[in-house]
């Protein structure tokens, strides 16, 4: 795959993902804002406003205003840029690795656009769990980046499982014994 292929796949995921996350991060805010959350599936899945100063799971969120834009915003966006021109000039990559760091690089960037534009908060909106066992209240650029994360612990393992086939493994060399 040469470098503008790479490019547009990249360009493709990016605008896919950022769109779908901010599109439902906007109808959530216009329906769910100051609304009591939904239930479905018997409580399974819930719909609920919430604005997260934090990262993951609300860490953070105690800390000072400043912490939160170095930590949140301008130290992930380095990553995110370094993580970009990995993706980019990388050219050991296969495509399931890029479309993988894209749909990370796509729900990242989706919640630094959140921060950016509504003062340091990131848009949730989704919680799923059965009875008081629950995940914390969350979005789709967060399933974007589990998704992508998941799949590139998924390929590295099936990649590592294929390099220890049966066929190469070796028998050690045996010894001679004395008579």
């Amino acid at each position: 795959m040469n470098n503008l292929q790479k490019l547009y796949l990249i360009a493709l995921i990016l605008f896919a993902s950022i769109g779908c996350d901010q599109v439902s991060k906007n109808i959530a805010k216009n329906s769910l804002a100051n609304s009591p959350a939904m239930s479905y599936l018997g409580e399974t899945f819930r719909l609920q406003y919430a604005e997260n100063t934090g990262a993951f799971l609300g860490l953070g969120s105690g800390l000072s205003k400043t912490t939160r834009f170095l930590l949140f915003t301008f130290l992930s966006g380095g990553l995110l840029i370094a993580l970009f021109f990995y993706t980019i000039k990388s050219r050991d990559l296969q495509r399931k690795h890029i479309f993988a760091l894209s749909l990370i690089l796509g729900g990242g960037i989706s919640n630094m656009i959140d921060r950016v534009f509504n003062d340091g908060k990131v848009i949730d909106f989704m919680n799923m769990g059965i009875g008081s066992l629950r995940t914390g209240i969350f979005n789709m650029a967060d399933v974007l980046i589990m998704v992508g994360m998941a799949s590139i612990l998924l390929f590295n393992y099936q990649s590592h499982k294929e390099k220890q086939s049966p066929s190469e493994v070796t028998e050690p060399p045996q010894t001679k014994q004395g008579s």
